[in-house]
């Protein structure tokens, strides 16, 4: 064994290689100078199994003497399948330790570690010339990748070069084009060589499509002309591939070119800048049609603004002007308000000025004579025709006085409700006349009636009525005038009085000279040849004549055919008639007539003005009644703020109201109801008026009435027999009245019931509980003494207990007189008590009895 290893290791010396090998069949060997290998079975599925050489490579961490090593264990490929076994010879007796087979338990020798230092020097060796292969290699690539760039910039610098070129020998040869009117005509050929065609600028793609295909042609090459049979655009051949001429810009193509930029140039220099009007709100579509620009630029000027909008969406006037000046226009901004301008015409001139008779508006307390007066003065009997003897209208006549000339009175009702309506006779007045019955002296409608005159700042004629009644006492009348500041002409004052008695007709005449000297004091004039101008006296709904306004004309004439606007109404006028009821075909100023011919029923007090044409008073009437819509929405939301207002009212039984349907007469009739149910309203109840007008009470009514659980009221006026048939299919009431008293308090007998009764607490007395017992199927039971007044079975309790209410309602269930049951107990005598569902009764304690009685309560 001996022997071999020293043939081995003569043979290694010789050949240089480190690996030891012995000549038996199992090999012991070295390779590598520190790898181990062996041998393992690695075991599959289905009984299969494979040997794998597993190498164990020793690495050096220190320097080149240094023999320790990391095993380091990596699977090798598969060996092959080993040869049949052969007997391993039998080891020497005098051989050194093996753990095993085929690994020599020894250290290196001197000349392996020498070997081994030279293989790690050279390794450093060549790692040093490998680093320094790289940095020239990186170093070479970073010039490659400068050189490059360079080139690239240049190359760049090449093309901005060319294509501004191309551009000024473009922007020449159309100069040139543009210079000449017609082309030039084209000689005709005399020989077969093809004409050259027309040079033309190079472009920015001409010069890359050059630089795909090589150095740049030549700019007079001449290009190549295509035969007869040949198309522009035909199909590739072999001489079309190989020709690189580059196509030239046809005449045609420039001459478009001029004519789309010249018509730019003219559209610009064509723009308007137009005033445009802008409203307070106006669409997309209608602020580009004022500005005569496209509404697509106007959405592209929002876009920019960031508001998406449509052609059909409205804007405000600020954006509005926001765009209009940016299309470069002016802006005008108005109002809707501004429809109304024009319709006020001023004052007129003074030569113009021709006198008229006076407005006399007679005024006082209800029952005082007024009316009576006015028929007197008129010789007619319109009181037989009043109902209940008061008057509930405004009318308006035209009287005669004794020298010829003509006297206008306006009879005002003297009921409390009727204040509004006095107002509008004390505005539209020259003169007041205040009748004051000589009987009954100032009253609160007299009262108001001097407010009036004041407010209008109209002279007052004192008439003191019913001079004929045993008990009338002028003089006291005189002396109640004193307390408002009215002093007449027999106490040294400055103000007309006259006695005069309306059933007698005395002094009549006195009146009216007292007028006529009046008017002339107050030199009464006005211009009669202009258009008309006037204020609604009153208006109704009449069943044959259909709306019907009493207008008092105040300067102009008024003439059929005139095309009028009252309030938020208009319409044509069909015919006017005066106060005797006979048609005319105009009325001057101070002149009361009824109008006919307005599409609807005007509210009393509204302003008549007669204007051109009709498109002009539909313009202002539409937009007076969108002011009208936003006040009615606007007074129900002040009424009911919101959703949780109403529910927190409902469920407190705060509120109750009485939806109410009414039908009037007369538009100032109407209008004295509401303000009249205005003032029952309470905080627990109210009336409300739902739904008002002026005519008969129709089938609409009836319905809305039964959709809104409400009463329908008709004053003076009667409903048609559907609305009948309607209201008693649904099982409504409809409540007629000719009387203002009557209709008021019904309506306050209704609101008065359904006010919550006051509770009010009588005082009983008191006992004192002595004991207390526990009896089985009753409870604990009381016995007391009534130290005060007495107790009553069924009555309040009150359990006081250290001067502190410890236990209040319920009922005295139970009192008992030793055994038997009684209704009461006086005072100082002894008792037995339970209470309704209350046990916790003591020694000492105080009940105090009491009884509860419900008020009814009125308004």
């Amino acid at each position: 064994m001996s022997e071999t290893l020293d043939r081995a290791m003569s043979e290694q010396d010789k050949s240089g290689d480190s690996t030891l090998h012995v000549s038996t069949r199992k090999t012991l060997s070295l390779k590598g100078g520190g790898r181990d290998t062996s041998t393992v079975r690695q075991n599959f599925s289905h009984g299969r199994s494979k040997a794998v050489v597993v190498e164990k490579k020793r690495r050096r961490v220190s320097g080149p003497g240094d023999a320790t090593a990391e095993p380091v264990a990596r699977a090798a490929t598969p060996a092959p399948e080993p040869a049949a076994p052969t007997p391993a010879p039998k080891p020497e007796p005098a051989a050194p330790r093996r753990s095993k087979p085929g690994m020599v338990l020894r250290t290196l020798s001197d000349e392996e570690k020498d070997a081994r230092s030279r293989a790690l020097a050279e390794s450093r060796v060549r790692e040093a010339e490998e680093r320094k292969h790289a940095e020239e290699e990186a170093a070479r690539r970073a010039a490659e990748e400068e050189r490059l760039k360079k080139e690239r910039a240049e190359e760049a610098q090449r093309r901005e070069e060319e294509a501004r070129r191309a551009e000024a020998e473009a922007q020449a040869q159309s100069q040139r084009e543009a210079a000449e009117e017609t082309p030039q005509p084209r000689p005709a050929a005399t020989t077969d060589r093809p004409a050259a065609a027309t040079p033309r600028p190079a472009t920015e793609e001409d010069a890359s499509r050059g630089r795909r295909r090589g150095p740049a042609q030549p700019e007079n090459r001449p290009a190549r002309t295509p035969s007869s049979g040949e198309r522009r655009r035909g199909k590739l051949t072999i001489s079309n591939a190989l020709d690189d001429t580059e196509r030239g810009r046809s005449l045609a193509s420039f001459r478009r070119r001029q004519q789309r930029e010249k018509r730019q140039t003219t559209s610009d220099q064509q723009k308007i800048s137009r005033e445009v009007i802008v409203p307070e709100t106006i669409t997309i579509q209608e602020l580009a049609n004022r500005m005569a620009e496209r509404a697509v630029d106007v959405i592209k000027l929002l876009m920019q603004q960031g508001q998406m909008l449509k052609m059909n969406d409205v804007i405000d006037a600020d954006t509005a002007q926001l765009v209009t000046e940016e299309l470069g226009h002016t802006v005008k901004r108005v109002s809707e308000a501004d429809v109304e301008e024009g319709l006020d015409r001023g004052d007129d001139a003074e030569d113009t000025l021709k006198p008229r008779p006076a407005v006399v508006t007679v005024m006082g307390h209800v029952d005082h004579g007024k009316t009576s007066l006015l028929d007197a003065l008129r010789k007619t009997s319109v009181v037989s025709g009043e109902a209940g003897g008061i008057t509930q209208h405004i009318g308006a006549y035209q009287v005669t006085a004794p020298d010829g000339q003509l006297v206008t009175f306006i009879d005002t009702p003297g009921h409390e409700a009727f204040t509004s309506m006095r107002a509008r006779g004390a505005k539209v007045t020259d003169l007041v006349i205040l009748v004051v019955a000589a009987d009954d002296g100032v009253m609160p409608q007299t009262v108001e009636a001097i407010n009036h005159a004041r407010a209008a700042e109209v002279p007052m004629i004192v008439a003191i009525n019913k001079m004929d009644k045993p008990d009338a006492d002028p003089s006291r009348v005189r002396n109640d005038l004193l307390r408002y500041e009215i002093v007449v002409e027999s106490m040294g004052g400055d103000v007309l009085e006259v006695e005069v008695s309306a059933l007698k007709g005395t002094n009549l005449d006195t009146l009216l000279e007292s007028i006529q000297l009046q008017s002339e004091i107050l030199d009464l004039k006005a211009n009669p040849d202009r258009e008309a101008e006037g204020t609604v006296v009153e208006a109704k709904l009449d069943k044959g004549r259909g709306p019907v306004a009493t207008i008092l004309v105040q300067r102009g004439t008024l003439k059929v055919g005139d095309i009028v606007v009252v309030g938020a109404e208009w319409g044509k006028v069909r015919a006017l008639v005066d106060d005797q009821g006979a048609q005319v075909k105009q009325a001057g100023p101070a002149t009361p007539v009824e109008v006919l011919g307005l599409n609807g029923t005007p509210d009393a007090g509204d302003r008549l003005v007669v204007v051109a044409n009709e498109a002009r008073a539909r313009e202002v009437t539409d937009y007076r009644q969108r002011q009208r819509r936003d006040a009615l929405l606007a007074r129900g939301a002040s009424a009911r703020t919101s959703l949780a207002d109403m529910m927190t009212a409902l469920k407190d039984d705060q509120l109750k109201e009485i939806p109410i349907v009414l039908k009037g007469d007369v538009q100032g009739s109407v209008e004295a109801i509401i303000g009249a149910l205005d003032k029952l309203g309470t905080d627990e109840v109210t009336a409300r008026v739902i739904s008002s007008g002026v005519g008969g009470i129709s089938e609409s009514d009836v319905t809305l009435a039964a959709a809104s659980q409400a009463i329908i009221v008709g004053f003076n006026v009667r409903a048609n027999k559907q609305a009948r048939d309607s209201a008693e299919t649904n099982g409504l009431e409809i409540r007629y009245y000719n009387v203002i008293y009557d209709l008021v308090d019904d309506i306050k007998d209704v609101m008065s019931g359904m006010l919550a009764p006051t509770l009010r607490e009588t005082f009983l007395g008191n006992a004192e509980v002595l004991e207390v017992f526990t009896i089985s199927k009753v409870g604990r039971v009381a016995g007391c003494r009534v130290t005060e007044g007495k107790v009553e079975r069924g009555a309040g309790i009150r359990l006081v207990r250290d001067n502190v209410v410890i236990h209040e309602g319920g009922k005295l269930e139970t009192l008992k007189r030793f055994k038997d049951d009684v209704k009461e107990v006086p005072a100082g005598q002894e008792c037995g008590m339970a209470f309704e569902n209350y046990q916790d009764l003591r020694q000492g304690d105080l009940i105090e009895c009491f009884r509860v009685e419900e008020i009814e309560r009125t308004l």
